[in-house]
């Protein structure tokens, strides 16, 4: 079990987690991970028979976290990923503000899950690992709407791979959603509270 006093480290430069865990009250600090998601991802996709694509961003989020946790052998170690997948089809983070449109409008009217993962170690050693596969309907809107949209939002929105942010504007795009809000974000932080508690991070 970790000591109390054992460095949190996110190894994550998403904006996004990191606010979600800073409004938490969590103390942690925040470490881009230095780990070739790309190559991984074409990997698993090219050798796996039959695509678990929770079990590929668990494999990404483990992939973050380790290329942290070997600089860092004494600190907890969160590494996350998220995924995106419609009709079967994986979706990788728009490149610009064009390949966001095409994005959009493929996602337009259609339903499409994001797949949410994190997982926890410290000194090369998994402590816990958890997925969660929220399903968003993303309404018919207008052409006149994209356009808006586009317009208003800066590239931040090239952050996510879905190109919106459920927080702003993006939140237009949608009819429903049905599952976690901060799994969405992109880090479901009532599972993670209670992994870092029973891991002995924070306070019961």
């Amino acid at each position: 079990m970790a000591d109390e006093r054992s460095t949190l480290i996110l190894a994550s430069a998403s904006k996004s987690r990191r606010r979600i865990l800073k409004n938490a009250g969590i103390d942690f600090r925040a470490i881009a991970a230095d780990f070739d998601e790309t190559t991984a991802k074409n990997l698993f996709l090219q050798t796996e028979d039959k695509k678990d694509f929770s079990d590929l961003a668990l494999k990404l989020a483990e992939g973050k976290a380790q290329s942290v946790s070997g600089d860092y052998p004494d600190a907890v170690v969160i590494g996350a990923d998220q995924l995106l997948v419609c009709g079967g089809e994986l979706y990788s983070k728009p490149i610009n503000m064009d390949a966001a449109r095409q994005h959009l409008l493929s996602l337009r009217g259609r339903a499409h899950q994001l797949v949410t993962a994190y997982v926890i170690v410290k000194n090369g050693q998994l402590l816990s690992r958890h997925v969660e596969m929220p399903t968003l309907q993303m309404r018919a809107f207008s052409d006149d709407f994209l356009d808006t949209y586009l317009h208003v939002s800066d590239e931040d929105i090239l952050s996510s791979v879905g190109a919106y942010l459920l927080e702003g504007l993006g939140a237009q795009l949608f009819d429903h959603i049905n599952g976690d809000y901060f799994s969405i974000l992109g880090l479901p932080i009532w599972s993670l509270l209670t992994d870092l508690r029973e891991q002995g991070v924070i306070k019961e």
